[in-house]
């Protein structure tokens, strides 16, 4: 009777079509030669398989369901070809298919990533512009365009952002972190696209695979660096795996559902109990986003191949990883090392919401926090969430020994704890935090402040967008949306046009010129992306560093107070020493700097010293 079972399934099996290989196609040469393809079909696990030379299969893994087949090849020191992979039973061919790979970049391996010479521009593309009409809506997912839904599909696109790359270079960017843009088929709330349902496809929506390829390449022609924000964590509910799981343990499940408890600190805390640090890491991140199971071999290679896949095909320069410290932590760490052993230069920054500098630093490469453990995450970079609260706080405060410019002391004083403080992402908001110009009223003075920390201090500056031309939204009453609105001339008929000088308001060009300045002055000055830094304690609510190398020394000063401060420049004098001048970054005009320095309420001055 069994055999008689097998014999029907493999006659009804004979003709049916592998419905998905992933990845789709891979490339010769890679630093590890093992891959592992993953074919999808009804019952194709029933059936023996085979490759044409010169390729070699080293595994053959099947699994509880017959609809997967996990099959391992050996590429090293193949050229790039393609190859027919066969499929029989009882050495009788049923079908055949095949599969290439495909010559990489030269140099594609010692690519250059992102770094503190860097500033990098959040966007959120369904929200920036619309740059083909005909993709709004499209047959194969299910939310349709409605841009009168503050929640809703909006329309931006991938060429929307290709039309405005000259406007993202002129207010002096280099890096683009563009939110999630694979298929995301979710019901409502898609356009954020963190509930990916297709992690090899560009959603329809915003584009194809080939345009996100474009898109690189047009950047690239810029001098521009294109970072894809990964997510490591969760897929949709709607992933057409979900519908048909490889294994039950593809996924983390419970009895009843159970979301993550958030508590991130689970993960290092001695004294932590074992179902707070599961449910921790397996809890779901909402109910419409299953909790991956990266402890599984299956699911870790497989987004690996997925995450190299894409930089190999699409050009990629960086990555953003989505709540990083959710996943199990020892296989995170081996997804991350995968990559950066296959991209020595490459850099991924991690989103560790965590606001204690040495839990922070436990999540950085060669950390001594980490050390401790015996953990190393291999994570380059971290999203320093302390200093963002900071940033969202301080200009607000008038300053005593706890508030005001002494949390940023306080920050910086613990850098000791970081492997590579130069390589933190800083950023005063971005795409789930209060807008900064809400939080400061628009009040462009304090707005100033905030860039000109972000631009001056150690680490990888980050902006988001619109923030550059006065935008604000209170998340509190308006919810995410609110904090995620529509770009203004990203749309046809929008009256306002903020991309062009002649379409922005007074006010919007008021703030576009500043950021403009202060990031394209940044952009060559190595004594701000890497030089040391010397921080006086703050004094009345003002505040004074110096960074400096073995030429150069820029001298910034910030009063916070709401009174006009003269300061005594004797007691920098370690750090002025000789110099006598100070050329102002944003005036041009040229400082005093051997006696007294008389600032404005609520202002910052950023003194190159001659």
């Amino acid at each position: 009777m069994k055999k008689l079972f097998l014999l029907l399934l493999i006659s009804t099996s004979m003709f049916a079509q592998i419905e998905r290989i992933e990845p789709p196609f891979w490339y010769a040469g890679m630093h590890n030669p093992e891959l592992q393809i993953m074919f999808y079909g009804k019952n194709i696990a029933l059936f023996d398989v085979s490759v044409s030379n010169p390729i070699k299969i080293t595994n053959i893994k099947k699994t509880e369901n017959p609809n997967y087949l996990f099959v391992t090849i050996n590429t090293k020191n193949v050229p790039a070809t393609d190859c027919v992979f066969t499929f029989n039973h009882n050495n009788k061919v049923l079908f055949t298919q095949n599969y290439s790979l495909k010559q990489r970049r030269d140099n594609s391996a010692q690519r250059k990533s992102y770094d503190a010479s860097d500033m990098m521009y959040l966007i959120m593309p369904d929200r920036f512009s619309n740059g083909n009409l005909n993709n709004d809506s499209d047959a194969s997912t299910t939310e349709k365009y409605n841009r009168e839904l503050p929640e809703g599909r909006h329309g931006g696109d991938i060429q929307g952002i290709i039309n405005h790359l000259d406007y993202i270079k002129e207010l002096g960017a280099t890096t683009l972190w563009i939110t999630p843009l694979c298929e995301d088929n979710e019901a409502v709330y898609s356009y954020h696209t963190y509930a990916q349902t297709d992690v090899y496809k560009i959603d329809p929506r915003y584009g194809t695979n080939e345009d996100y390829a474009r898109l690189a390449h047009e950047m690239h022609k810029k001098n521009l660096k294109l970072v894809m924000d990964y997510v490591t964590n969760h897929w949709g509910l709607q992933h057409w795996m979900m519908k048909d799981l490889p294994t039950q343990d593809w996924i983390h499940q419970f009895e009843n559902f159970t979301q993550t408890n958030h508590k991130r600190t689970t993960i290092h805390d001695i004294n932590a109990s074992k179902i707070d640090t599961k449910i921790c890491m397996d809890g779901w991140f909402a109910p419409s986003m299953p909790d991956l199971n990266q402890s599984n071999p299956l699911v870790l290679n497989y987004l690996t191949q997925n995450a190299i896949w894409w930089i190999e095909y699409a050009n990629l320069d960086g990555f953003r990883v989505d709540t990083y410290n959710y996943a199990d932590p020892k296989a995170i760490a081996k997804w991350t090392k995968a990559i950066t052993d296959e991209y020595p230069n490459f850099n991924i920054v991690g989103e560790i919401s965590m606001r204690d500098q040495a839990q922070l630093s436990y999540w950085q490469k060669d950390s001594p926090i980490g050390k401790i453990q015996n953990f190393n995450s291999y994570l380059p970079s971290v999203m320093d969430f302390i200093l963002s609260d900071d940033l969202l706080t301080i200009f607000n405060e008038d300053g005593n020994w706890e508030t005001g410019m002494i949390r940023i002391y306080n920050n910086f004083a613990n850098d000791f704890l970081y492997p590579n403080v130069n390589n933190l992402l800083i950023f005063a908001e971005n795409h789930d935090t209060q807008r900064v110009n809400h939080v400061y009223n628009n009040d462009f003075r304090k707005y100033k402040m905030a860039m000109a920390l972000l631009a001056t201090v150690r680490g990888i500056p980050q902006t988001y967008y619109g923030s550059e031309i006065g935008m604000a939204g209170n998340k509190d009453d308006g919810g995410d949306a609110a904090i995620r609105q529509d770009f203004p001339g990203g749309w046809e008929g929008d009256v306002n046009n903020a991309f062009t000088k002649e379409g922005r308001t007074q006010g919007q060009n008021e703030y576009f010129d500043f950021t403009s300045k202060l990031f394209n002055w940044r952009k060559n000055k190595s004594v701000v992306h890497f030089g040391k830094m010397t921080h006086y304690i703050p004094e009345d609510n003002t505040y004074v560093y110096f960074r400096y190398n073995a030429t150069d020394s820029v001298m910034v000063l910030f009063n916070n107070s709401s009174e006009a401060k003269t300061l005594k420049t004797d007691r920098f004098q370690e750090n002025i020493g000789k110099y006598t001048t100070g050329k102002d970054v944003i005036t041009d005009k040229t400082i005093d700097v051997t006696k007294e320095i008389t600032m404005e309420p609520k202002s910052v001055l950023i003194l190159e010293l001659k």
